[in-house]
């Protein structure tokens, strides 16, 4: 009879991974809020190019350096209340930008929406996981293409709230915040009840044998390698989509309204292409879609610099495909090359990325102080040609006669 119900097919709970992603974008959709009004603070506070890259690190270093924690801490003790408690740190942190007076106060403040981030992720991500049944690739690309929406936001918020309302417009996330606490109670409640199942099975479940030794190494070099490359990623991402509006604006002649357009095109052609790698993955496989993620955006980046502003428009659209297209992919390679550790696979996975993001923001933004906001920018479209070291990753069909041994 316990065999039965073990082999029994999870049932995939769309309503949750539906409000888990909806969720997703609305936190980001804030974090998003920080990078909109780089404009904005620079024309008001008068900020250097550093200084906007310190305020990004702010954030993005704050939610990575606390992400694994918060997945190892709920890996050995799920907490379905940390999601509506840490979207209050993120309500906090909005209130402050929008009275934020200057450059250290706006740094505390997206601080306090960095806490409210890396608290939300890997239990968010966990609750994909427990609604996802047996469509793993399905359920994480629902979440993660909600993160990456929220964040395709940020040209939109400049053009409708903070360019005709400014700073203070800000004030208007607040109530964005309030709903996703609201629905973040529900999903609390949901994930309390499963929790309380799966402790239920776990009392007839038998543990499963360790991973054979001759594996462990492969699994360790594997897994720092995908860091490595999401960190690569990240940072060519983060190069992009700081600066590239600061570019447009000095090379082309154009508007702090005009320039989103293109931050605009570059994050929700990433939003589609996140959500389209996980069936690309299904069909053609995991590691060929991360591979094609880094290598087949190279040539493309490697032009954008030198083509005029009306091609740039479909180029950097194709681009934020390619190179998102191996965001929720990514997620679920790691998760397979290290099962059981959903918490802290996500938190390295999706935290560490904007860790080095921002990172790779304020070396840029150094950059672009010392040696020229063009010459920055040729530096960054130069990095996904490191998707060559993508060959080195264990194939599909490895990670299969793993997990077979495994079992």
């Amino acid at each position: 009879m316990v065999h039965s119900q073990e082999n029994k097919q999870p049932k995939t709970m769309y309503n949750i991974l539906f409000i888990i992603g909806f969720v997703h974008l609305l936190n980001d959709s804030i974090q998003a809020l920080v990078p909109a009004m780089f404009p904005i603070l620079e024309a008001a506070m008068g900020l250097s190019y550093t200084q906007i890259g310190i305020i990004a690190f702010a954030l993005n270093m704050t939610a990575s350096v606390i992400q694994p924690v918060v997945g190892l801490y709920t890996d050995k003790k799920p907490s379905p209340y940390a999601l509506p408690i840490g979207l209050c740190f993120t309500f906090v942190g909005v209130v402050l930008l929008a009275f934020a007076p200057g450059f250290i106060m706006v740094v505390i403040a997206v601080t306090f929406i960095g806490i409210g981030s890396a608290a939300f992720h890997p239990e968010g991500s966990r609750v994909a996981h427990m609604a996802a049944g047996n469509k793993k690739g399905l359920a994480q690309s629902i979440y993660q293409v909600g993160g990456n929406a929220g964040q395709a936001l940020a040209p939109l918020i400049t053009l409708l709230i903070l360019v005709p309302l400014g700073q203070f417009g800000s004030i208007w996330f607040t109530l964005v915040a309030g709903l996703a606490i609201i629905l973040l109670l529900y999903i609390a409640k949901w994930y309390q009840k499963q929790i309380q199942l799966i402790k239920q099975k776990q009392k007839h479940k038998k543990v499963g044998p360790a991973i054979p030794t001759k594996y462990r190494r492969k699994i360790l070099v594997g897994f720092g390698l995908l860091l490595f490359l999401i960190f690569i990623r990240s940072w060519f991402h983060a190069g992009l989509a700081n600066y590239y509006q600061f570019f447009a604006i000095n090379e082309y002649g154009m508007t702090i309204s005009q320039a989103q357009v293109y931050l605009f095109i570059f994050l929700a052609a990433g939003a589609i292409g996140t959500f389209a790698g996980g069936p690309l993955a299904d069909r053609f496989g995991k590691r060929n879609i991360l591979m094609l993620s880094m290598l087949g955006s190279a040539p493309f980046a490697l032009l954008l610099p030198h083509v005029g502003p009306v091609l740039a428009y479909p180029l950097i659209g194709v681009i934020g495909f390619i190179i998102l297209s191996s965001f929720s992919v990514a997620v679920v390679y790691g998760q397979e090359l290290i099962p059981g550790k959903i918490g802290v696979v996500s938190g390295l996975i999706v935290g560490l990325a904007f860790g080095m993001g921002a990172i790779g923001a304020v070396i840029f933004g150094m950059l672009a102080d010392m040696i020229g906001l063009y010459n920055t920018i040729l530096l960054a479209v130069i990095l996904p040609l490191a998707g060559c070291l993508t060959f080195l990753l264990p194939s599909d069909k490895w990670m299969a006669e793993r997990l077979k041994a495994s079992e």
